[in-house]
């Protein structure tokens, strides 16, 4: 083994095990590992408030996990790493791919100017099951469509490699010129995160954890089950995923060894399948980098948005006056995160029967969520309007009644987020301006008091959704 300094670059590979690029840093003799926040080059996709206070928490349990020997800089990586490698003789530098447009355009340029240092630079694949370009239709174009990429392309390529183990005895420099994780201003300076903190174990250790807890409990049944909020048939791992405090490989083969293991073959294609529309979505953004700002579809460029920015706050806060959709958006600002099925709901909602860009929806989220992504972020928003590679139908549009009624048909979920209405009857959970007053009064809801009135009627809505739709289509 030839002994070399190499700087490690963590990114959005917050781990040990299976880390590629970590893991070949340390074979190669002593590392500086580093971590740079840069958010000039983000722009307009710097991270919003939930994913940095995740960041907080992550960067602190990967220094454990280091010894406290993890190193932190700000400002432009390019500079960073220039200035690192003058002061420490450093002879290469490491780190996994990313795949959102301004970090391959950075990481190409960075790649470009260490070359000229005769500096040895290497990237790894250390988030993704297969890269964007190893997934071809059989002409070499990109597929549009998400069955046939996963089915056709993905399923008949290179499986997912086999996990990597954690460097041993990893030879860690520590540069007295890093600053603090608290230097960084993660964390909010009015603390909302507080009422966040009970919904979440934050680290590598815990996102194996959460792993071992799903496919204990919630991967039977999951094909199923999955679509029910209150149910715990979700892994909640997008979050960790997308921090790479585990990686999907270890997702996927750890799955598929429980999944073979306890006959659950169906539940076990369906999650895997979810772990594919991951992929999909780095995918469309890889080959479509405009994706989170353009339509995908050119046709709805044309698309009559409304705008009203009493119907968006409404919606925001979780007083539209439909309890499913409410219930969603009280638990993405309660816990940062919000179940995938009423993801769907609330967004069908916002599009399509407020009528208002899914880029406004889009940014909600990307500043709520604490597993905000740039790629599932801009897939999923233009899936559900329609807009996207591979998108819902242009008319299915969610009936938050009929939907709140067959997910949550306890109003377990429901009730939970919106407490002002755990007293009133299932029969009118899900349409309360439906109840006769006699059972409002005896639950304790008025109306437009205690709850809000629906803020738009749903029929008239949907027709006007349909008909802006239809001649969209007809363009």
């Amino acid at each position: 083994m030839t002994d070399k300094r190499t700087i490690f670059w963590f990114r959005q590979d917050l781990r040990l095990s299976d880390n590629p690029g970590l893991l070949e840093a340390a074979r190669n003799g002593t590392v500086l590992p580093i971590y740079i926040s840069d958010d000039a080059s983000a722009a307009e996709f710097k991270m919003g408030g939930a994913s940095k206070w995740w960041l907080h928490h992550s960067l602190n349990s990967l220094n454990e996990s280091l010894d406290g020997k993890l190193n932190i800089y700000k400002g432009s990586a390019k500079d960073v790493l220039q200035t690192l490698i003058k002061t420490n003789t450093i002879h290469a530098v490491y780190w996994n791919r990313c795949f959102e447009p301004s970090r391959i355009r950075d990481d190409t340029e960075i790649k470009a100017e260490l070359t000229k240092l005769d500096i040895e630079c290497k990237s790894f694949n250390g988030s993704l099951l297969w890269e964007p370009w190893e997934v071809l239709k059989k002409d070499n174009t990109y597929y549009k469509v998400f069955t046939p990429f996963y089915r056709n392309g993905c399923l008949s390529a290179k499986p997912p490699r086999i996990p990597l183990p954690k460097p041993e005895n990893i030879k860690c420099i520590k540069d007295d010129k890093s600053q603090s994780i608290h230097d960084l201003n993660l964390l909010p300076t009015i603390p909302w995160d507080k009422k966040m903190e009970p919904y979440w174990e934050i680290g590598e250790d815990a996102a194996h954890k959460k792993l071992h807890t799903f496919l204990e409990n919630g991967l039977q049944d999951y094909k199923e089950c999955r679509n029910y909020p209150s149910k715990p048939n979700t892994s909640r791992l997008s979050p960790h995923l997308h921090f790479g405090e585990i990686s999907p490989n270890q997702a996927w083969h750890a799955a598929q060894h429980y999944g073979h293991a306890h006959g659950v073959e169906n539940d076990l294609d369906c999650f895997l399948s979810e772990l594919g529309w991951r992929e999909f979505s780095y995918y469309l953004l890889y080959h479509f980098p405009d994706l989170p700002v353009k339509n995908f579809q050119s046709k709805f460029d044309h698309f009559p948005w409304q705008f009203d920015a009493n119907l968006l706050k409404a919606w925001q806060h979780g007083q539209t006056g439909y309890p499913i959709v409410d219930a969603g958006m009280r638990e993405l600002w309660q816990t940062g995160y919000m179940h995938n099925r009423v993801r769907m709901i609330v967004a069908s909602f916002l599009i399509k029967n407020l009528g208002i860009h899914w880029h406004y929806g889009e940014d909600w989220f990307w500043d709520c969520l604490v597993d905000a992504d740039l790629a599932s972020n801009s897939a999923s928003w233009q899936w559900v309007a329609g807009s996207g590679a591979d998108a819902a139908p242009y008319f299915r549009i969610f009936n938050p009644i009929l939907q709140g009624e067959k997910f949550d048909p306890d109003g377990t979920y429901t009730r939970h987020f919106v407490p002002e209405l755990k007293n009133i009857p299932n029969k009118y959970l899900f349409s309360p301006w439906k109840a006769p007053e006699h059972a409002l009064k005896a639950s304790g809801v008025v109306l437009g008091t205690t709850y809000p009135k629906p803020i738009v009627n749903l029929e008239q809505s949907r027709d006007r959704a349909l008909q802006a739709y239809q001649a969209c289509r007809n363009i």
